[in-house]
């Protein structure tokens, strides 16, 4: 005689659920024991690990390329990006070393702290990158303004720049000085003079004072790199380092400062999502618990049903520390995962046992007979949904394949849980008999319509599944990590900020040469692509024209070398600084004059307001004009370490940045053709681009191994169950539909596909094909009401719950996790309509004599 593997299903289940019921107690003893023992785990040995590097194998090609950089230059990585704007230079520059000073005092914190923009060498040799003219022009204002500079620094006090004011006023009133070249400096001088009237500090920009020109953008911001010490143990790995960074700016009173950069960038997502993930867990849990009491109509049935999840989510937990160790930003979806699908065996029993007990009569025979009818269909859909999640284990998404090691495991534990603890539970709790039929009579007619119309929707869903093919060609896949972040976030916004201008954009592409000729010759061949925008090597930080900038240099050095010692007279008192401030204002007359006599004549407070916006400023432009006229040739040997360690390595190998041209399109069709570009010529290139279509290829490609894998193990795992693969074709045939409408709606409607909601597909097939089984199983049990049997009922409102639990995702303000969440329920609900509209004709057409 021939077994029935379906028959044996169904004596393996009925002796489970037998031997709970018979020994009630000793079973919900023996769940509490193993669940004290899971919850001990996870109290004592769970761990989190965020590096996200981790999430694919070290040996792939492209993290291969992105190792041997990091390795080459280990001060670029894992960086805190501290951008400061001010309204001049002087003051950028004062707050961005005041902070990194302070920053630089705590090494167990921050490993390096580094100014690109500052320094001595860019103090001494800075206007050597200016262009020729430029120069030119610098230096004849410094000579037009010596004697005035020789004033100022004989006596750099208040007294000292009073009389320099006075010395203005007498040599327009001699006719001697223009007013137009004087009048900038009188005017920042006036307003300096009347905040410090008002209680205020407003410093001149002496910078633009010195050049004659307003300051560009890019001089008023400063740029601060840190690289903290990571606590990867922690869902933000710099959490500590950025608060620390922000209270030290408050203590100095710096401020706005931004932080961007790989590492606030991914604390403020992590952050983000696990915000969400409370709000969309509590949220889940509410709609699963009135779901469930419109499933189920009865308190004794529902809390039987939340303590299965509750000991299910406790043990998945426990098992993943065991199998896995430490969980990652994925694996740790777990949670949502077995709310939203780990339920759906315990509302098929729950919804079944009500069915049988308005038939049975008493609890125990309505549990028995619950077992029988249910338990074949439950344990096959079991075993496909854990074999979906299972498939993930064989790709190198290591991130999503240890999802599916812990979420496979934990469907098993969902079903082994409501073979066992639910029955034992259900008969402790004493539930009520059951007054009416559980079912949809009402669909009876809608169950006969399809019965007789059987071929035409057949014909309808094979156009419905042409139409949706012929859609697929607007599907987006949106590979850009950044537009998963949520935009309003300080760091995605300042990094977006930085990446309009070619000289701050942070999505650069790195590439390791030879040596510098090596270099210099791949940063021409780069620089002649449409998609770049600069290249930068060593080689740049060596001005052109040199020759005559230090020839300019030298000339002004020799005039006004004498009058820039400083002096030595001592410094002035409040007295003398006053009289002197009352001289210049009856010297230069007008509203400047107005305003140092108000001055001269006011509070001590309000002259060291004074003094302190104009004489730090005027003392540092001073010191740079000392360190530029004493500038020296450079070259590439000259240059300062600590700039050559970021653009050669120790054995010699130099890197070469490339930046991005603005293109056509969208930011990451931008970033994908600027990658791409660069590869060709160089394929060792590493950055932003070249990581997210490495990582989203990675990522693709698993996609693909698991869907087939999973299509492989779960219609093997049919065909030996059924012992038919016409049934075997059939039971996955409107999931196949449900899949074509979902990636069908994606493309016309959105959200485009991205690499956070592309699990939804696999989630899909796996649970997707749960609910096809379910029909087919009871096709084959001689069930043809299917639309108003009980196992409707209980495969709407498991769809439903699902898909409250998973809706619950697109609550959060992560929009990754949002845009999951929606996939998710959209593809819940088409999943739910093609097996209930589709599956019972196709069977009609193509399984009567299965």
């Amino acid at each position: 005689m021939k077994a029935d593997p379906a028959a044996a299903l169904g004596r393996v289940v009925v002796a489970l659920v037998g031997r709970s019921v018979r020994f009630p107690w000793t079973t919900v003893l023996l769940s509490l024991l193993v669940s004290v023992a899971a919850l001990w785990l996870l109290v004592t040995r769970f761990a989190l690990d965020s590096d996200v590097t981790r999430l694919f194998p070290q040996d792939l090609p492209w993290r291969l390329a992105e190792r041997q950089m990091e390795e080459a230059f280990p001060q670029r990585q894992d960086l805190i990006l501290v951008v400061l704007d001010r309204a001049t230079p002087s003051e950028a520059d004062r707050d961005a070393e005041a902070l990194a000073e302070a920053l630089r005092a705590r090494p167990q914190l921050f490993r390096t702290v580094r100014r690109p923009d500052s320094g001595p060498f860019w103090r001494q040799h800075g206007l050597l990158f200016l262009s020729t003219e430029e120069v030119r022009g610098v230096t004849e204002r410094l000579v037009e303004a010596q004697p005035w500079l020789g004033t100022v620094a004989a006596d750099p006090g208040l007294r000292g720049f009073a009389g320099l004011l006075r010395l203005m006023g007498e040599g327009m009133e001699r006719g001697e000085a223009l007013p137009e070249r004087v009048r900038p400096v009188l005017e920042a001088t006036e307003q300096a003079a009347r905040a410090a009237l008002e209680g205020r500090v407003a410093p001149p920009d002496w910078q633009g004072l010195m050049t004659g020109r307003a300051p560009a953008p890019l001089e008023l911001r400063r740029l601060i790199l840190v690289q903290p010490a990571l606590d990867y143990g922690q869902l933000s790995s710099g959490a500590d380092a950025t608060a620390v960074i922000r209270g030290e700016a408050a203590r100095l009173g710096i401020g706005p400062i931004r932080l961007t950069g790989p590492v606030p960038m991914a604390d403020e997502e992590f952050a983000t999502v696990a915000d969400g993930a409370v709000e969309s867990t509590v949220v889940s849990f509410v709609l699963v618990g009135i779901l469930l009491w419109m499933a189920l109509r009865s308190f004794r049935l529902i809390w039987p049903l939340l303590t299965l999840v509750v000991l299910g989510l406790v043990w998945t937990g426990g098992f993943g520390i065991l199998a896995v160790g430490r969980f990652n930003p994925i694996s740790i979806a777990f949670a949502v995962l077995f709310i939203g699908i780990g339920v759906d065996f315990g509302i098929q029993y729950a919804v079944q046992y009500r069915a049988e007990r308005a038939k049975a009569g008493g609890t125990l025979e309505a549990l028995g007979a619950a077992a029988r009818m249910a338990g074949p269909g439950m344990t096959l859909a079991a075993l496909a949904v854990a074999g979906s999640f299972l498939a993930f284990m064989p790709t190198d998404y290591k991130g999503v394949a240890e999802l599916g090691l812990i979420a496979g495991v934990g469907m098993l534990i969902g079903w082994w849980l409501a073979m066992t603890l639910l029955p034992a539970l259900m008969l402790l709790a004493r539930p009520r008999a059951e007054a009416r039929e559980v079912g949809y009579p009402a669909l009876r007619p809608v169950d006969e319509f399809l019965s007789r119309h059987a071929r035409g929707v057949a014909v309808l869903a094979g156009l419905v599944a042409l139409g949706c093919a012929v859609a697929l060609s607007e599907l987006r896949f949106d590979t850009n990590p950044i537009n998963l972040r949520d935009p309003g976030a300080e760091s995605v916004a300042t990094w977006r900020d930085l990446a309009r201008d070619k000289d701050t954009n942070p999505n650069t592409l790195d590439v390791l040469a030879a040596g510098p000729e090596a270099a210099s010759a791949l940063a021409t061949r780069l620089d002649a692509l449409p998609e770049v925008a600069r290249t930068t090597t060593l080689t740049d930080f060596v001005p052109e024209d040199q020759e005559a900038k230090l020839a300019l240099l030298e000339d002004a050095a020799m005039l006004l070398g004498p009058s820039l010692v400083p002096g030595t007279e001592a410094p002035p008192t409040d007295a003398q600084s006053a009289a002197a401030l009352g001289r210049a204002g009856a010297a230069l007359g007008g509203g400047t004059g107005e305003a140092l006599r108000a001055l001269a004549a006011g509070t001590e407070a309000q002259r060291a307001a004074f003094a302190q916006a104009i004489l730090p400023g005027l003392a540092d432009m001073l010191g740079k004009v000392r360190d530029m006229l004493a500038a020296g040739p450079v070259t590439l040997d000259s240059l300062p370490e600590d700039l050559r360690a970021d653009w050669l390595t120790a054995d010699g190998r130099a890197r070469v940045e490339v930046a991005p041209a603005p293109l056509p399109g969208d930011e990451t069709e931008q970033l994908r053709r600027f990658a791409r570009a660069v590869q060709a010529v160089a394929p060792g290139a590493v950055g932003l681009a070249t990581s997210a279509l490495g990582s989203s290829a990675t990522i693709e490609w698993a996609f693909v191994q698991s869907g087939l894998l999973a299509v492989a193990l779960v219609m093997a795992l049919l065909w030996l169950t059924l012992r038919s693969v016409r049934l075997s074709l059939l039971a996955v045939a409107p999931l196949a539909l449900a899949g074509l409408l979902t990636l069908a709606h994606c493309a016309l409607l959105g959200p485009d596909l991205n690499l956070a909601n592309i699990i939804a597909l696999p989630l899909l097939f796996g649970q997707g094909v749960a609910y096809d089984i379910y029909f087919v199983a009871a096709w084959k049990q001689g069930r043809r009401d299917l639309l108003a049997s009980p196992l409707n009922r209980a495969v709407i409102y498991s769809a439903i719950t699902n898909a409250a639990a998973f809706g619950a995702l697109a609550l959060s303000p992560h929009p990754g996790t949002a845009s999951m969440g929606v996939v998710l329920s959209m593809s819940l609900v088409y999943s739910l309509l093609c097996v209930m509209l589709v599956l019972p004709p196709l069977l009609k057409l193509f399984a009567s004599r299965a």
